[in-house]
């Protein structure tokens, strides 16, 4: 095992996910991937973009996220593992998938929140989808 995809979501567990990455890195000298899927710009899915201060809020969003990933990759490498953060933009499932194909993934760490059943009749789980469509071993941690 040569690399591993952390899917993040900024849901305050995300060092839980990343204590399972590092133990898994640290015995199979693995490069961890943190990965966070934000959401499209709105001209991406079929909306004007709006006014400018729209875009400088949508911007300044995208930086403290990816500030964030570079942070939480700081201190997986100060730990002895190869780490590094990945911000990118589309859909959740698509991307994440799309992503572990082009970094050689070895493994795909996700969480897994326990929803009702109305959020996931209406929903979904974005974990199940990466399991069902998934190509690569998929380990979920639960976070409940």
């Amino acid at each position: 095992m040569k690399n591993i995809l952390v899917s993040i979501d900024f849901n305050e567990q995300e060092e839980f996910l990343m204590d399972k990455a590092y133990e898994l890195a640290k015995a199979f000298n693995a490069k961890i991937w943190l990965v966070h899927i934000s959401a499209p710009d709105p001209d991406f899915v079929g909306y004007d973009v709006g006014p400018q201060y729209i875009r400088d809020t949508r911007a300044d969003d995208l930086r403290a996220e990816h500030k964030l990933l570079q942070d939480y990759a700081h201190i997986l490498e100060a730990k002895d593992v190869r780490a590094e953060g990945l911000l990118v933009q589309g859909a959740t499932v698509e991307m994440i998938l799309k992503e572990a194909k082009k970094l050689n993934t070895d493994l795909i760490i996700t969480g897994h929140h326990d929803h009702n059943f109305l959020y996931k009749a209406f929903i979904g789980s974005i974990s199940d989808q990466i399991i069902k469509e998934s190509k690569i071993p998929v380990l979920m941690v639960p976070l409940d």
